[in-house]
């Protein structure tokens, strides 16, 4: 992988930490917060797609148009644009008064997000994340590390 791939997909996985701490909010829950991530973090695994192709990245926050320049390399994907399309949205309207995000377009967002962040990873031939694949190794430890105490 190329280090501007890579870089990417580094700052996809950060937008999809933001977006999951957000989701996972029990006091005061950011779900214009949680849309604008997930749609920064399909945005940036799309991206990450197209520079490991050689494709230019534009520096554009359309989703549908990124959609199109992938679908030569991943025809398949096609079935994501009406999703995608209502991703654009949180780009920018959500960001300004006058229009807020509910927690139903919260967890549809951040639903979109996970399916193409799997389909971009698998793209790239990037595993599961390990803190994804079950219990991280640090949690484990520290578990052990209380049952003996």
């Amino acid at each position: 992988m190329t280090p501007a791939t890579a870089e990417w997909v580094k700052k996809a996985e950060g937008d999809h930490t933001s977006m999951m701490r957000e989701l996972r909010a029990r006091k005061s829950p950011n779900h214009d917060g949680t849309c604008f991530h997930a749609q920064q973090c399909v945005e940036k695994y799309l991206k990450a797609c197209l520079q490991k192709a050689g494709t230019p990245i534009e520096r554009t926050h359309n989703r549908a148009l990124l959609l199109d320049r992938m679908l030569p390399l991943q025809p398949a994907w096609a079935f994501l644009r009406p999703q995608l399309h209502a991703l654009t949205t949180f780009a920018v309207d959500i960001r300004y008064p006058g229009k807020f995000a509910t927690r139903s377009d919260a967890r549809d967002a951040a639903a979109l997000c996970r399916q193409v962040r799997e389909l971009a990873r698998a793209h790239l031939k990037l595993g599961i994340p390990a803190r994804q694949a079950g219990r991280s190794k640090t949690a484990a430890r520290r578990k052990t590390h209380r049952r003996r105490k």
